[in-house]
């Protein structure tokens, strides 16, 4: 994997740069207000910046999903295949679901399924480790860890519409 280098740009926001097998270097330029810029150095000059593409949040999004998974979803992978039937999920909770409304510990989820809900990210606000108290909402996507069976019968469980 290629070393990222980042630079803190005061006042502007923090470029992160590698250079690929090629030897192309590519970077990422994420401003303070939000606004991303993918960026193609020139091969003669390394400085200077031949390309500058303008990204929006959704086509940063879009560009990560057409590329593939992140270093964390990379490095999951790999602890996933050293821990032998180990699985991790990211499941929704619908509106109108069983669940929907429930305390985490009514719903005995862990009991139930064997898996277990380990963080919950709601309108892209990341809470992890909910306790029992913590009370799940249509739109909620829960991040589970168990086995791939415990995980599927978590599917059935939080996309259900009666208990």
């Amino acid at each position: 994997m290629a070393d990222v280098t980042e630079t803190q740009l005061p006042g502007v926001g923090v470029r992160h740069d590698f250079v690929t097998k090629d030897g192309s270097r590519i970077g990422v330029l994420w401003h303070r207000t939000g606004r991303r810029e993918l960026l193609l150095y020139d091969r003669a000059d390394p400085d200077a910046c031949r390309t500058v593409i303008n990204l929006d949040a959704d086509d940063t999004r879009t560009l990560a999903e057409l590329l593939g998974s992140s270093r964390v979803s990379e490095a999951l992978g790999a602890v996933q295949q050293q821990v032998h039937g180990l699985a991790i999920d990211w499941v929704t909770v619908p509106a109108g679901s069983a669940v929907d409304g429930a305390a985490l510990g009514d719903t005995a989820v862990r009991t139930r399924t064997g898996a277990s809900i380990v963080a919950v990210i709601r309108e892209g606000a990341t809470v992890p480790s909910p306790g029992p108290e913590f009370v799940l909402a249509g739109g909620d996507v829960t991040v589970a860890v168990g086995t791939p069976e415990g995980l599927e019968k978590l599917h059935g469980l939080l996309e259900s519409l009666d208990g």
